[in-house]
């Protein structure tokens, strides 16, 4: 089965407080909610203590384009990428040595808060000494389900080619995209929510040379992945491109889709594998804070 040997994250310069963005949200919002205090709540229903940003806040009390957002997208998630893949590549807390790009057969790239053509993968490619032979997939769009269906891809890629080793990297800069002018609670709950960052992880298959890189005997394995759609579901999470940049687009029935949707297709996952429930010690969630 296909291994995790190694992952690092990246955490971009510009670090807030959530009481800080809390009176930012303040300022911002209160002239469009009398009861701004009571939705201001959300801030600290999160749990979140403090955020990562490309940009400082005061970036974010002026208008941009979307031309100048997407450069500053482009600039910063290859930046940002490569920081995050030398230091997966370097981890000495999973690896016995230094991996060389070379020695990496694909790159997934995962990201949806920009766009770049060329991809992100091929401008990380000319920053760091990856082969030229590389494999390129990019993947855009997926929102918050992107690193979990780029681990997935990354395992496909490797049952298909066990000799192989595949870095996941996941690039987000949620801050790029916000809209000073989009007075909506859905944009006051991404504004409490969305942050920058980026997360790598090295995924090989079980014939991969890399293996004997691992610094521990026992190592995570990618044992089975399963991929559902909910049909009809466009207005529940993702954007509205328009001539300012990407808008946020975020149900309020999300809890409840979370709550009524995702147990059955965990329960049928878990079927097909031959797994009960009580087999299973600890679950790790991508929530949408804490309601979820």
């Amino acid at each position: 089965m296909p291994s995790i040997l190694s992952v690092a994250s990246y955490d971009p310069p510009n670090v807030l407080p959530q009481d800080q963005t809390m009176e930012f949200a303040r300022e911002l919002f209160s002239e469009s909610y009398q009861d701004i205090e009571r939705l201001l709540k959300v801030f600290a229903n999160g749990d979140i203590e403090k955020r990562n940003f490309a940009v400082p806040l005061d970036w974010f009390k002026d208008d941009h384009s979307l031309g100048e957002r997407n450069d500053q997208y482009i600039e910063s998630a290859t930046a940002y990428s490569v920081e995050a893949i030398k230091k997966c590549l370097a981890n000495s807390s999973f690896l016995t040595r230094e991996v060389e790009p070379a020695e990496v057969d694909a790159i997934i790239c995962v990201s949806s808060t920009g766009m770049a053509t060329p991809s992100i993968d091929a401008r990380i490619m000319n920053k760091l000494p990856f082969r030229p032979e590389t494999k390129r997939v990019p993947i855009w769009g997926l929102g918050c389900a992107g690193g979990a269906a780029g681990l997935s891809r990354a395992y496909d890629y490797c049952l298909a080619y066990p000799k192989s080793s595949v870095l996941v990297v996941c690039v987000e800069l949620c801050g790029l995209t916000f809209q000073k002018q989009d007075q909506s609670k859905s944009n006051l709950i991404g504004t409490s929510l969305f942050a920058d960052g980026v997360a790598c992880a090295l995924v090989s298959g079980a014939n991969s040379p890399l293996i004997e890189a691992s610094a521990h005997a026992y190592r995570p394995v990618i044992r089975s992945t399963l991929s559902t759609l909910m049909n009809d579901s466009e207005d529940v999470m993702g954007w509205d491109v328009k001539d300012n940049g990407l808008n946020v687009v975020f149900s309020r029935s999300i809890p409840t889709i979370v709550a009524n949707w995702l147990k059955p297709n965990v329960d049928k996952f878990m079927a097909d594998e031959g797994i009960e429930l009580t087999e299973i010690d600890e679950f790790i969630a991508h929530p949408v804070g804490r309601k979820c």
